[in-house]
């Protein structure tokens, strides 16, 4: 097996330092271009990179693992990337016309040398690598790289750019803004500076939320858009139902006064008795909003003869056992009734007739319409003749 050692000089520092113009073939070669690197630039890597290629094709030739081992230079251009890569897979293949290598060892001093890995490959199998650090921090190219990597993957993506570059900019832009109002107008300075303030925290912890819960404006109309126009009735019924109870509620404030001199005889002295008569108040209205916004689910459902519209009846029929709920159980708070009195043992009774009259409703209403669900999946015969 003939094996080559590769010494990788990506941005072509042999070339613009030294002039030594790749591909260098050979140890005596090799070691001679290294020490013009070394003595036009003693701190470059590349030269490190290149002694550490000649050790290990030393190293490999003395152990006789392979048939045969040679060691080679291969420089790219100045300008990184499409450029630079194209050159070295040039190198490369005049290398290995002098040398057909059946398998490469590449040696680099970093991580960008090593995004040719690639490019060899196509050409010949790579039998491992060998990373070269000298005695700078091991990871300051590596994380260097990194982070212009990311920079440029951020900067090419316009939804990543908005939050990491937008959101600093705006802060900057209104800060300036703020400190120019401040030089026209020195009394309004701190009121501008809040306003800009509160107004880019508002921004961001709406970027923010949208993003951590994948909340979208756009998902959002669009989810009401087709709500709007598959369950029209539905959603006529819910808007009504909230005006019913938002009219109700804001009666029950209005009036909340009258309304318990006219239920406990005096004003309510503490917080506490008035959310308990403003409650009471507003019983009749929130179970009328619910009667209204089960009555449109009813409706939806029979006209697209959904079968769950039994469960949909009975809880339209069980909102006036909600507002004797909410009616007695406020009345009991506020000490005006005891559960020994004959009023609450009658509305007790319609409650829970209330609550039987509903499931009996659903229970007949459910085996009336199992067709309905057979029409609605393309079902067999039964269900076209339930629906008949």
């Amino acid at each position: 097996m003939r094996v080559l050692v590769l010494a990788i000089d990506r941005d072509d520092d042999f070339g613009k330092k030294a002039g030594v113009k790749g591909p260098i073939i050979g140890r005596d070669a090799c070691i001679d271009a290294a020490l013009k690197l070394s003595l036009a630039d003693p701190e470059d890597s590349d030269a490190n990179v290149v002694y550490a290629a000649v050790k290990l094709r030393d190293e490999l030739e003395e152990k006789g693992e392979f048939d045969e081992v040679e060691v080679a230079i291969i420089t790219g251009h100045p300008k990184v990337g499409l450029k630079s890569d194209m050159e070295l897979a040039r190198q490369l293949e005049e290398v290995l016309k002098v040398f057909p290598a059946d398998g490469v060892i590449p040696v680099t001093d970093g991580a960008e040398d090593e995004q040719i890995f690639p490019i060899i490959t196509s050409k010949v199998p790579i039998i491992t690598s060998h990373r070269v650090v000298v005695k700078q921090s091991p990871s300051i190219e590596t994380t260097w790289y990194i982070i212009v990597k990311y920079m440029k993957e951020i900067l090419s993506d316009p939804e990543v750019a908005r939050v990491v570059f937008g959101i600093p900019g705006l802060m900057a832009l209104l800060y300036g803004i703020a400190k120019l109002v401040g030089v026209w107008y020195p009394e309004s300075e701190k009121i501008v500076s809040t306003v800009i303030w509160g107004t880019v925290l508002l921004i961001i912890g709406g970027i923010f939320f949208t993003k951590g819960f994948n909340f979208s404006i756009g998902h959002l109309l669009a989810s009401l858009r087709k709500a709007v126009v598959e369950q029209f009735v539905v959603v006529l019924s819910f808007v009504a139902g909230i005006l019913v109870i938002a009219s109700g509620a804001i009666n029950a404030y209005l009036n909340l006064e009258s309304y318990s001199l006219k239920l406990i005889g005096s004003y309510p002295g503490t917080s506490l008795l008035a959310t308990l008569i403003y409650l009471n108040a507003l019983a009749g209205s929130i179970a009328l909003g619910i009667a209204v916004m089960m009555a449109g689910r009813v409706i939806q459902a029979y006209l697209k003869r959904d079968h769950h519209i039994w469960y949909y009846a009975s809880a339209l029929l069980m909102t006036p056992a909600l507002w004797v709920t909410i009616d007695l159980t406020t009345r009991y708070a506020l000490a005006i009734l005891t559960i020994s009195d004959i009023d609450v043992f009658q509305k007790l009774l319609f409650a829970i007739a209330d609550v039987a009259l509903a499931v009996v409703v659903g229970v007949y209403l459910r085996g009336k319409v199992k067709g309905w669900m057979k029409v609605e999946t393309g079902g067999s015969d039964t269900g076209v003749r339930a629906k008949a």
